[in-house]
């Protein structure tokens, strides 16, 4: 029976505890439970979300991408250059960002495919190239004055529901989808189990992997585009930690850290939960920097029950 309820909790601990903080926050705080205010947590967990999704393909092969952050701020400026009104068609800065993404994502992929380079390593490398080529490119100042139409990807509505949440919902669920009932998906979910093993049983590492990061890539260029469409700028320093932010969202979707465990829908309900966190910390005026703090340790009790609960299993 205690084996059997530590499952369940495995299975569904976060969702009780996830529905528990709202309801909490909700009698606490009539402005959290404000329509308007809803919607923004869906907002702030939008990016974070489809960043989280693509870092937890990532972690499921056994890697990690420390360059995504920076990736965002590369192809928000590779998108705004192209943005301008009347300068190009809408799909230019949209392709010319997931460009950027998908580049320096199959550079990490052969890096650690075929160079051999542990993904901690090549991934920092990359972390300061896609920043050092956003401020070569945008001269180190923002890029304003972006189309109506590129503003309208992120802040546009559909039944008072913003495009954001439609585009979250869309990857997540394709992700989903990709991992669960593909020749790739379950390639990646056999390498970040034991790649030696994966080797041996015939299936393409080294390929895999080059997808798995180019996969990574495009997804922080999509976060580039969106980013970009929503501030009405493309800023050589945005994405600053959001790396970070999407770590934090697959560790606490139960995504193993040690690599071949991990859902997509505990990616979403851990992106949503830390999105949940944050604007409740700010309703209630608590000091931006405590926001760091709260998300370290986040982070660190989320590694170390996963650790613990693989102790117990081994």
């Amino acid at each position: 029976m205690n084996i059997k309820y530590r499952k369940w909790m495995k299975e569904y601990g976060l969702i009780i505890i996830f529905f528990f903080v709202v309801v909490i926050l909700s009698i606490a705080s009539p402005v959290f439970r404000l329509p308007r205010n809803l919607l923004n947590v869906v907002k702030q967990a939008s990016v974070n979300g489809i960043l989280a999704i693509g870092m937890m393909v990532v972690i499921i092969s056994g890697g990690i991408d420390l360059s995504m952050g920076s990736v965002v701020g590369f192809a928000g400026v590779c998108a705004a250059l192209c943005g301008h009104p009347e300068q190009f068609p809408l799909i230019v800065p949209v392709l010319a960002a997931l460009a950027a993404g998908c580049l320096i994502g199959l550079l990490n992929g052969i890096g650690v495919a075929y160079g051999d380079l542990p993904p901690f390593i090549i991934t920092l490398g990359t972390m300061s190239i896609a920043r050092g080529l956003a401020l070569i490119f945008s001269k180190g100042i923002p890029v304003i004055k972006l189309s109506p139409e590129f503003q309208a990807i992120s802040t546009g509505t559909l039944f008072s529901i913003p495009y954001l949440s439609f585009y979250l919902i869309l990857i997540v669920v394709a992700i989903g989808f990709v991992m669960n009932n593909t020749i790739f998906g379950r390639h990646t979910y056999s390498i970040g189990g034991n790649k030696e093993a994966a080797m041996v049983a015939g299936i393409n590492v080294k390929s895999t992997l080059v997808a798995v990061y180019t996969l990574a890539g495009a997804l922080a260029g999509v976060g580039g585009i969106l980013m970009a469409s929503r501030t009405n700028q493309g800023a050589p320093t945005m994405g600053v930690s959001y790396e970070m932010d999407a770590v934090t969202g697959v560790v606490i979707g139960g995504v193993s850290m040690s690599g071949g465990v991990g859902k997509w829908y505990g990616v979403l309900i851990g992106a949503l939960f830390m999105a949940v966190i944050e604007n409740g910390l700010t309703i209630f005026g608590v000091d931006p920097n405590w926001k760091q703090v709260v998300k370290g340790t986040i982070i660190i009790i989320a590694v170390l029950i996963d650790v613990k609960s693989k102790g117990r299993q081994n």
